[in-house]
């Protein structure tokens, strides 16, 4: 082959070659201009906005919740404000460096940081995971100071909230918890989302949704490091309202104190309209221990104790009433026609049925009695023979019409019923017949009776009322502003005694004997120039003869010893507060409870004291 045909069958394949490769550059260059018009223009605006959102995150701004008040007006609980530590995981590259750093800052423990981010990071990567709630001002500090080491780190300021007195009302008042998924799930709590708080008992939880506000809202634009540069927009959030309670702070913390060192219960009401005066349950504890959440074994400590501190004493302490429920058999008989206010028995101390004696508190008896002087000096042969006649079913029916055995109805906590048995409801509950025995038992407030403190103020509101029960409320007003209510106080009849006026009235001068006359055994409740009227209460925990047996160098062990009761209004004539005590194993009810009515039976009408807030412990001073 010459030279020239090789030269031109090298130049032609050349050329070939050289036009496929550009055809294939061309080729590529299409493709790649194609995309970035399908990117720029086609898709472009989808892009934009997900960078948008990327550089924009929208913050929950958490509301103030409503403030609690007194009748007085001070203010009992309240918000202060608390920095909270935040991490989002999507703008951290290394969780366990993150906390490696914080640990040595401020000792916050690296285990639960770099869990928490690292579970987070998969669900929502975007969400604000909360590290610690309320640092102190010195972490705050020290976080803020090295922020630009702290990639994801954000510090929000929130409402927290405050019991200024500490423990007081704290039964009344309950406390908050991080809201539940079952909560959550219910649809009763719109608008709330995982970690926020939320009532959990008394006045917190009956007013949660109207407490509670609504959150706002903010546009923030951030830069890479997710550090915020800019507020874009605003929604504030929507304040809850304030709930504005009956009781005077002062009346509640006398009626605390007079419990201090015992167990036990107060309630103390109108008995003209049912406004609860004071609710006072010892031993009680500090709600503010639950704001910043409570560790498990902290929890199990309180939940578990023996002292039961988170039980509310005066709603759900049920005790036998004792001689305060003959307060009932004595109307019963009266109303069933099977005594009249002159009939007299003969109490010599014990009272036979069968086999079996039944003694009266007073060993050799009381003599001949009527039913005034039964009452006044509590004789529990009257009653022993009164209940005898009326049978066990009369009783519990009687009992029940004095709203015993069942709720009163109490607007801001939740309340154990009591019992008052009957021949169907032991035949049900225990398989066997009613026993003749436990008539005469219940007659006297043993056997299977059970009040609560609340319950029995109730009752003997009654009694001086003209018959009327009312439901306890603990709410005066709810409201938005001063001229926005969204509640107020009404009273609320439950129902009408039904029960003669003349049998009222018989039973109120023999309550009122029972403390001002010289052998009535509410003696320590006697107040100068104010009647007071009342009935005590000794209920057993366990029968004499096991207290003869178990005794300790002459002693009952603590546990084993008598439940005090007192109940009593004041002034008879024209009663302004009734008053129900209970101290548990407190022993006669004349020595450990009445001297307790007394003391705040005289300080609420007297008002010593009363409406004065400077003596009473402050827990927190910055509140909003």
């Amino acid at each position: 082959m010459r030279t020239s045909d090789f030269d031109s069958v090298y130049f032609e394949l050349l050329s070939r070659q050289i036009t496929k490769i550009t055809l294939v550059v061309l080729a590529i260059f299409s493709i790649l201009i194609l995309r970035l018009w399908f990117l720029q223009v086609l898709n472009g605006p989808a892009y934009r906005t997900k960078s948008e959102n990327n550089r924009i995150r929208l913050q929950d701004i958490a509301p103030f919740r409503g403030l609690i008040f007194d009748s007085k007006g001070q203010m009992m609980v309240g918000n202060r404000l608390s920095y909270d530590l935040f991490v989002i995981p999507e703008d951290v590259r290394d969780p366990g460096d993150l906390a490696a750093t914080l640990n040595r800052l401020v000792g916050f423990e690296p285990e639960g940081i770099t869990a928490a981010l690292v579970g987070a990071s998969r669900a929502f990567p975007f969400r604000p995971v909360c590290i610690k709630r309320d640092i102190t001002r010195d972490e705050l500090a020290i976080i803020e100071t090295h922020r630009f080491n702290l990639p994801g780190v954000v510090i929000k300021v929130a409402p927290q909230r405050i019991y200024i007195h500490g423990s007081l009302a704290a039964h009344l008042f309950g406390y908050l918890g991080e809201i539940g998924e079952s909560e959550l799930k219910s649809g009763r709590y719109p608008g709330s989302k995982p970690g926020d708080l939320m009532g959990k008992a008394g006045v917190e939880w009956r007013w949660q949704s109207e407490l509670s506000g609504s959150r706002g809202g903010e546009q923030v634009e951030v830069d890479a490091s997710g550090r915020q540069i800019r507020v874009i927009s605003r929604k504030p959030p929507d304040p809850g309202a304030n709930v504005h309670l009956t009781i005077d702070a002062r009346f509640q913390a006398l009626a605390e104190a007079a419990l201090k060192g015992k167990k036990g219960a107060v309630a103390a009401i109108d008995p003209n309209d049912g406004r609860v005066l004071a609710l006072a349950s010892s031993p009680a504890y500090d709600p503010n221990m639950f704001i910043g959440g409570i560790d498990k074994a902290t929890w199990k400590t309180i939940s578990g104790s023996e002292d039961y501190p988170l039980q509310n004493r005066s709603l759900a302490g049920q005790y036998p009433p004792g001689s305060t429920f003959k307060i009932v058999v004595a109307l019963a008989g009266l109303e069933e026609g099977l005594i009249h206010s002159d009939d007299e028995i003969f109490c010599d101390g014990t009272f036979t049925l069968g086999t079996h004696r039944y003694r009266c508190w007073k060993r050799y008896g009381h003599g001949h009695v009527a039913l005034h002087k039964a009452i006044v000096e509590s004789c529990d042969v009257y009653f022993y023979k009164l209940g005898k006649k009326l049978g066990i079913d009369r009783i519990s029916s009687y009992a029940k019409r004095f709203g015993l055995g069942h709720a009163t109805g109490f607007d801001a906590g939740r309340e154990r019923p009591g019992l008052i048995p009957s021949r169907e409801w032991k035949l049900r509950k225990c398989g066997v017949p009613w026993q003749a025995g436990e008539t005469i038992s219940t007659s006297i407030g043993q056997s299977f009776v059970l009040a609560t403190p609340l319950q029995m103020a109730i009752l003997v509101s009654a009694v001086f009322n003209g018959g009327v029960l009312y439901q306890p409320q603990v709410t005066e007003r709810v409201e938005k502003s001063s001229s926005i209510a969204l509640y107020r106080f009404t009273p609320r009849i439950k129902a009408g005694l039904g029960i003669d006026p003349a049998h009222l009235e018989v039973v109120k001068n023999a309550l009122t004997g029972a403390v001002n006359e010289p052998r009535g055994t509410g003696g320590r409740a006697r107040l100068k120039k104010i009647s007071v009227a009342g009935k005590t209460g000794t209920s057993q925990v366990i029968t004499l003869e096991n207290q003869k047996a178990l005794k300790v160098d002459g002693k009952i062990p603590y546990k084993y010893r008598d439940h005090a009761w007192f109940v009593a209004v004041a002034p008879s004539e024209s009663p302004k507060i009734a008053v129900a005590v209970v101290v548990e194993h407190g022993g006669q009810g004349s020595r450990a409870a009445a001297p307790i009515a007394r003391e705040l039976i005289g300080a609420y009408l007297r008002g010593e004291g009363l409406g004065k807030h400077s003596d009473i412990p402050v827990a927190g001073t910055s509140v909003e």
